[in-house]
């Protein structure tokens, strides 16, 4: 989908349709109707004043208009109640006027840019925070992964988004919003793009592929280890997790140099397992065609690469990708064997379908070669998460409740939500081993919590975050803007940390 901005009287715009988003209390209802009766007419009035349209959340109203309008449909969206929008409802409004204008089959839709007078205080955001709001919304609630699908003549897909705005005071902020608000959205459908295709499509030397030509495409540095450069760095879990499958290992690094910084290093990793069988621990056959998603903690670092280069965030941001496919065979690793860590480590395999964190491992103890300020891992690593959180929160721990009250604001910003999880003490012994230094599992109670626990073990000096986004980054439901499968989740709550982060 194309983006742009542009000043525009809603009579003079020209898309196919123009959303115009309507306020639900007397005061703004009563302006804004006043307003587009004058243009509208008796047409309107008489909708809004046989309840037809109440501007409540989620509403929409379609018309077809007449002159002087220029687009021949204008759809009044509700958003709800003045005082309590917030970005995430201008997000969802957007949304369902993209989606109503894909359903009808319409090429182009406008939408105008709410008055700023109306928006509540407490949304505290400037106009470019609402300007990408609204493109994230209208963008992102209408992808869909159709690669394998026969094209369809008859399906025609919304092409152009113009977000558009009669006042030019706040033009440039507006600009800059939706130019940010479409380039996070195509990072963002990029990820989708990784998480949704098949593990015969992607595996870690197709991973890598892809990673490399984004690179390439937008301007940042990637470097592949091969299986033969894994071993001479003694990366004993991603090289054990990987022994049973044909596709071998790729460890991915990935660089943002900027031409200015603060000159703080942060690190991203992302769990890349393209294919996760449970291994010798082989999973319920049931739902297991979701597992080429296990690589959903990779997809969102290459997807916040993409976003940080194309908006050339002042930066320095360090992305490692240990990547496997953890297949059941005669060569596989087994219950019982014990692995060495790329810093000397051991630890038991208790169970071959908890190898996101045995990866996890060996990235991690790599991230202290780069002095890292903050190392932040994503991964879809239990289902212990999903069951305590569901799929509206990603879980998180750590060591710096600063990082993490930091990746809190940006989450609520974002709604790419986050809840953090006690690290008490008394869960560590739960991980204990006899014959290695960590175990890699902690037996059925807090699976989330032990699994965060061992990741703490391999971590360097320095301040780290967790998140495990078993439940958000792998959908059940189609959502306001995100679809069932891959939800790309990570990457725009990353890419506001970051441009936070570079203020420090």
């Amino acid at each position: 989908m194309k983006v742009r901005s542009e000043v525009s009287a809603l009579s003079d715009a020209k898309e196919n349709a123009v959303a115009v988003f309507i306020f639900q209390d007397k005061k703004g209802l009563a302006q804004q109707i006043a307003a587009l009766g004058k243009q509208l007419g008796e047409k309107l009035q008489a909708a809004v004043s046989l309840k037809d349209f109440t501007a409540k959340e989620g509403e929409l109203l379609s018309l077809y208009t007449e002159k002087p309008i220029a687009s021949p449909r204008l759809f009044l969206v509700g958003v709800g109640e003045t005082e309590k929008v917030t970005l995430e409802k201008l997000r969802r409004a957007a949304a369902t006027a993209a989606k109503t204008a894909q359903s009808m089959k319409v090429g182009s839709l406008g939408i105008e840019f709410p008055p700023l007078t109306l928006l509540p205080h407490s949304i505290g955001s400037s106009a470019a925070d609402v300007a990408q709001s609204i493109v994230e919304g209208a963008f992102l609630s209408v992808y869909k992964y159709d690669k394998y699908l026969t094209p369809d003549a008859e399906k025609k897909r919304l092409e152009s988004l113009t977000l558009f705005t009669a006042e030019k005071k706040n033009f440039n902020e507006i600009q800059t919003g939706a130019r940010f608000g479409e380039i996070i959205s195509k990072a963002v459908c990029h990820a989708r793009d990784l998480q949704n295709a098949p593990s015969n499509e992607i595996y870690p030397e197709t991973l890598s592929f892809d990673v490399q030509q984004t690179a390439h495409d937008y301007g940042f540095k990637a470097t592949i280890f091969d299986q033969r450069k894994i071993e001479s760095l003694k990366m004993g879990g991603l090289l054990s997790v990987g022994k049973g499958s044909n596709h071998p290992p790729r460890f991915v690094i990935l660089e943002h140099i900027p031409a200015k910084g603060n000159g703080k290093t942060v690190v991203l990793v992302g769990k890349g397992v393209t294919f996760d069988s449970g291994g010798i621990s082989i999973k319920p056959s049931a739902n297991m065609a979701e597992m080429k998603m296990d690589m959903s903690g990779a997809a969102a670092v290459v997807g916040t690469f993409q976003a940080l280069a194309e908006m050339k965030l002042p930066v320095h941001v360090v992305g490692l990708i240990p990547s496997v496919e953890n297949m059941p065979s005669g060569t596989a690793v087994k219950p019982g064997d014990i692995v060495r860590h790329f810093n000397g480590k051991t630890s038991e395999v208790d169970n071959t379908d908890a190898e996101g964190r045995l990866i996890l491992a060996d990235a991690l103890g790599y991230a202290s070669k780069f002095k890292p300020d903050v190392v932040i891992d994503l991964a879809t690593l239990t289902g212990a998460c999903v069951v305590a959180l569901g799929h509206l929160a990603t879980g998180m721990m750590g060591n710096d409740q600063a990082t993490m009250e930091s990746l809190k604001a940006a989450g609520e910003k974002t709604y790419e939500r986050v809840w953090q999880l006690p690290m008490f003490d008394e869960y560590e012994k739960m991980i204990k081993s006899d014959v290695a230094d960590v175990k890699n599992t902690g037996g059925r109670w807090a699976g989330a919590i032990t699994a965060g626990w061992f990741l703490k073990k391999f971590i360097g000096e320095y301040k780290w975050a967790h998140l495990d986004i078993a439940g958000t980054a792998i959908l059940e439901e189609n959502m306001d803007y995100a679809p069932k499968g891959g939800s790309g989740v990570g990457v725009r709550l990353l890419v506001e940390f970051l441009k936070n982060w570079e203020k420090k």
